[in-house]
């Protein structure tokens, strides 16, 4: 992959599921629905029975589900709902926002990042960098003529609840913590950090306690999440090989920069063991999360993009094979993370945006 176009990089976050016995409420399916020429589902798109557009503007991302399914948090940075960068609100599965606004239940300072329910459905871990400053940190998109994301040092862990009131903070380690996922077991999680002087997985139990690290390649890992048994972690990788390639990666990072232009997918054991490869695609692949069954992987990738787009969704099974398109859009899908029941989707799209540069979220009735 050669480039991304600027409109994906001003929303892509760092990228960031549980027994629930509880079942949804039913919903009316919603058909396609046509707007110029898009569509909320395309006719290839067989996995998705219905659909339904949850927000109306602004880059909305990471819409992860509670414990009982019945709620979400996302981040969104629209500007309709006084945002000047990402922050966190909070959503019933039911909900949409037409019209009206979700509540806020981040600070309201600096920017944030990868917010996840914890098993009591009542407090959000996720990242924010607050305390350096309360405005928005800068966004550098290029470097040297080339795409880069951010990795803010100023990135730490909270803990909040649900009325937005930060109860603990999880890391106070120098550098960026962020990216942190649950493990549906409901006693683990799963993050980000530069602490050992490279992008490395981590996890550590509820409290921040038992910080254990469990990745130690070269390169960028992260958005990292666990199996539904919790006994394995998918997550984003990029592996620098040449002289060259390494060190170009360690100045960026230097500079609290990584690019995201070639990226594959790793799984390995919960503790780190077993690691290995699951993608050989090439370009960006990234945001994989697990299907229910805990025997395939949900992702985004533009391999076969020649100019960086589409991004759309594919499914991999977790030896590598089998591989299959889900999603048939031009532009943009990422971001999917199926309800712990198994029923539904949420992710980001551009679909259905009129032309413009919005990227809203979506929630599919899930089939296989």
């Amino acid at each position: 992959m050669k480039t991304l176009v600027p409109f994906f990089l001003l929303f892509l976050i760092f990228g960031c599921k549980t027994d629930s016995k509880k079942a949804l409420p039913e919903k009316e399916s919603t058909v396609s629905v046509m707007a110029g020429s898009d569509t909320l589902i395309y006719k290839e798109e067989k996995h998705f029975k219905s659909i339904r557009q949850v927000t109306f503007g602004g880059d909305n991302a990471e819409a992860y589900w509670s414990f009982d399914d019945s709620k979400l948090i996302f981040q969104s940075n629209n500007p309709a709902w006084g945002m000047q960068c990402d922050q966190m609100f909070l959503m019933n599965f039911e909900e949409d926002f037409k019209e009206g606004q979700p509540p806020m239940i981040s600070t309201g300072m600096g920017r944030t990042t990868c917010a996840y329910f914890l098993p009591d459905n009542k407090h959000i871990v996720y990242a924010s960098t607050h305390l350096d400053s309360e405005e928005c940190p800068e966004v550098p998109l290029r470097k040297n003529g080339k795409y880069v994301w951010p990795v803010y040092d100023s990135f730490d862990i909270f803990v909040a609840d649900l009325n937005g009131n930060i109860v603990t903070q999880l890391t106070s380690e120098p550098g960026y913590d962020a990216e942190a996922t649950v493990s549906p077991q409901g006693d683990k999680i799963v993050f980000t950090s530069t602490r050992s002087g490279d992008l490395e997985l981590y996890t550590m139990n509820l409290d921040g306690t038992d910080v254990v690290q469990i990745t130690d390649e070269l390169g960028y890992d992260g958005g990292a999440f666990f199996s539904p048994d919790g006994t394995k972690i998918i997550f984003r990788a990029s592996r620098p090989r040449t002289e060259e390639a390494i060190r170009e990666y360690k100045a960026l990072l230097a500079q609290g920069l990584v690019q995201p232009t070639e990226m594959e997918l790793f799984i390995c054991n919960a503790d780190g063991s077993e690691l290995r490869q699951l993608s050989f695609l090439g370009n960006a692949n990234w945001s994989p999360f697990f299907h229910p069954s805990g025997t395939k992987i949900l992702f985004s990738s533009n391999y076969e993009a020649e100019k960086g787009f589409p991004f759309n969704l594919y499914l991999i099974d977790i030896d590598g094979k089998n591989l299959e398109r889900v999603t048939h859009g031009k532009t943009f899908d990422a971001f999917p993370v199926f309800s712990n029941n198994g029923k539904f989707l949420a992710f980001s799209s551009n679909r259905n945006n009129g032309g413009t540069r919005d990227t809203n979220l979506f929630i599919a009735e899930w089939q296989d």
